[in-house]
């Protein structure tokens, strides 16, 4: 079996970004990936600007608090004044910018009317309370990096250099089924033997909330005649084909003879726990022009396992596809409040954990793979060696689903 890290090595380094590229506008182009590194063509913010409501001075006209000048105008947002004239003060608003002359702004809190004009009850420093032209962004300043997530941040950034649209990557194309004669959907009357699919509804959703397109072909009967027809619909038209459960090694579990039999298996069994039967491969495209492929990853059908293995290694598969240039999560070192004593000897284990009000871990008692409310009681992963056994104090590696879910 690959180790975590040689099967993450292994699909990140066969992932590549979609190559359709897509100019949209700031307005639609949050959660998107930047296909092309971007630059200002203008500085921010254009001119010096006042920081605050207030009057507009010359230092040197003020040698002590005060000192009595005549309003020579008055200089709202959006307007450009005069040059500012020795001896006088210009009323000036927050953003308005700074008239020549004018080498600082006193807020006009520390400023009181007198019978002929402004009193200065403050003596200013050179350069007080004005943003200088280009503070922020210089012109032709590299702005925004490609392989960046668009969040409303870097779209405010993109807005105030003026930029209307940006080049983004294409979603990626993700077609799923899953199989499992057993398996019928919430709604449905649930006869016995039968189990309600939750795996096609969580998979879903974490899909949508990465930003993909979503096939879904449904529930799939056990059979490798049924799952070779899926594989060939899935693959025809996505990027990725996604699969839940019969990767394992069971008379039932059809999806690796099919892939073997539609394209190839690069990879299947992964030193994790949760998650060991997780299959990686590539399927042809038949369409009959084009030698095309899409890719596979199947994933195990216990629904802690293929929300597992989604987290820690179909996330950084896709967001590679999408152009992302950094996939790798935050992991925190936080001490643990848990005891731990069944370490597994060869796999890195995926431990459900929350955060307690110490800022300490504390373990899920009950670590099944199908314990789904394990999930939503947890507020993360401990990443815990293969063979480690944990004490209370002992640090551990921690990654929150809030970073995972990102």
């Amino acid at each position: 079996m690959l180790s975590f890290e040689q099967a993450l090595e292994k699909l990140l380094a066969a992932a590549q970004a979609v190559e359709e590229i897509r100019s949209l506008p700031i307005t639609a182009a949050a959660g998107r990936i930047l296909a092309v590194s971007q630059q200002s063509t203008v500085a921010v913010p254009p001119l010096d600007n006042s920081a605050m409501d207030g009057y507009a001075v010359r230092v040197a006209d003020i040698t002590a608090a005060g000192v009595c000048l005549p309003v020579s105008q008055r200089i709202p947002a959006g307007t450009v004044g005069t040059t500012l004239q020795p001896g006088t003060a210009a009323r000036i608003f927050t953003g308005a910018p700074v008239p020549a002359g004018a080498d600082a702004v006193i807020m006009q809190e520390r400023c009181e009317h007198g019978e002929n004009g402004v009193v200065i009850n403050h003596v200013p420093r050179d350069g007080e309370n004005i943003r200088r032209a280009g503070e922020d962004i210089s012109v032709g300043a590299e702005i925004l990096k490609a392989g960046i997530k668009l969040r409303p941040q870097e779209i405010a950034l993109a807005a105030s250099a003026g930029l209307p649209e940006l080049p983004v990557y294409r979603r990626v194309r993700v077609g799923v089924f899953f199989t499992g004669d057993e398996l019928v959907q919430p709604g449905e009357p649930l006869p016995p033997g039968a189990i309600y699919n939750s795996n096609r509804y969580a998979l879903r959703a974490l899909l949508e909330g990465m930003g993909c397109e979503v096939r879904d072909l449904g529930a799939v009967a056990d059979t490798l005649e049924a799952t070779r027809d899926a594989l060939r619909r899935a693959a025809a038209d996505n990027d990725l084909v996604l699969t839940s459960g019969g990767v394992s090694v069971g008379e039932e579990d059809h999806v690796k003879p099919a892939v073997e039999a539609e394209g190839s298996l690069n990879m299947w069994k992964i030193a994790i726990k949760p998650g060991k039967p997780l299959a990686f491969g590539e399927i042809r495209k038949r369409d009959g022009n084009t030698d095309g492929k899409a890719w596979f990853l199947g994933l195990p059908g216990n629904p802690v396992a293929a929300f597992v293995t989604f987290m820690t290694m179909v996330r950084p598969f896709i967001q590679r596809l999408q152009g992302a240039a950094s996939v790798s999560p935050r992991i925190l070192n936080l001490p643990c409040a848990s005891v731990w004593g069944r370490a597994d000897g060869a796999r890195l284990e995926f431990l459900r954990a929350s955060l307690n009000a110490q800022g300490a871990v504390e373990l899920y008692k009950n670590q099944g793979s199908a314990v789904v409310t394990s999930l939503c009681w947890s507020d993360g992963l401990v990443l815990n060696p293969p063979g480690n056994t944990i004490a209370v104090g002992d640090t551990v590696r921690f990654v929150s689903f809030a970073e995972l879910l990102s």
